[in-house]
């Protein structure tokens, strides 16, 4: 008896509908030349739409841009980390600076493919990442790990020693980037309200009473790159 080939599931994650159409093309292509069949299962551009699509339809695989209407797909990866997604993310972005990387791989990406490189760099991202390897273009492989090596642990250690939730560290990075309580919450699909309750909750982690200083001592503790 013959038994059907399990296909790979996909949710694909981008506010641009073109961008959509075009990966479905990749990916109807890679599923026709290679021996693991690929199924996409839905599209989505907002965080709610992602969190219902991977509740009803458990993807494998999560194709995230890192810019979407309303927020950024940090926030996304968190939410997901959240709701104990255990599937892989594969990140697809136009930023190719180094923290955005790292912040991406941090939240809980397993890859990380540029946009302006998709046609080389998908199909070899999928295979990797659904072995449960990381993947990362081969141009900033070194760089990253480098980033890494400098920035991670002593963030992480000082994190943990003030005792700084997960989202607390979002609502810090977006205040050393200069955003408003406003600006933040969009970033991360929060309300107004939170935000300041998040931000009190910083300051007294901090031990400090402005924006200004808690910046300050971000940097100098190293929880935020300067």
């Amino acid at each position: 008896m013959i038994h059907e080939q399990k296909k790979l599931s996909v949710l694909l994650v981008d506010d641009e509908e073109r961008f959509r159409q075009g990966i479905r093309t990749l990916l109807n292509f890679y599923s026709i030349s290679s021996t693991l069949p690929i199924e996409i299962v839905g599209d989505a551009d907002t965080v709610e739409q992602v969190l219902k699509l991977t509740a009803q339809k458990s993807p494998d695989l999560i194709l995230l841009d890192l810019q979407l209407s309303g927020c950024d797909g940090i926030t996304v990866l968190v939410r997901l980390k959240e709701a104990s997604y255990s599937g892989k993310v594969l990140v697809l972005s136009g930023h190719q600076e180094d923290d955005w990387i790292f912040r991406a791989m941090q939240a809980g990406a397993a890859g990380y493919v540029f946009k302006n490189r998709l046609a080389t760099q998908l199909g070899e991202a999928i295979d990797t990442v659904i072995r449960s390897e990381v993947y990362l273009p081969s141009e900033v492989a070194s760089r990253f790990f480098r980033f890494f090596q400098a920035y991670s642990d002593s963030a992480i250690r000082a994190c943990h020693q003030l005792h700084l939730t997960e989202r607390e560290q979002e609502v810090l990075y977006w205040l050393t980037q200069g955003a408003s309580n406003e600006e933040i919450s969009k970033h991360l699909y929060v309300t107004v309200a939170t935000v300041k309750a998040h931000l009190t909750s910083i300051f007294e982690k901090l031990k400090v009473t402005s924006r200004t200083q808690a910046i300050v001592a971000a940097i100098k503790l190293g929880l935020v790159k300067a």
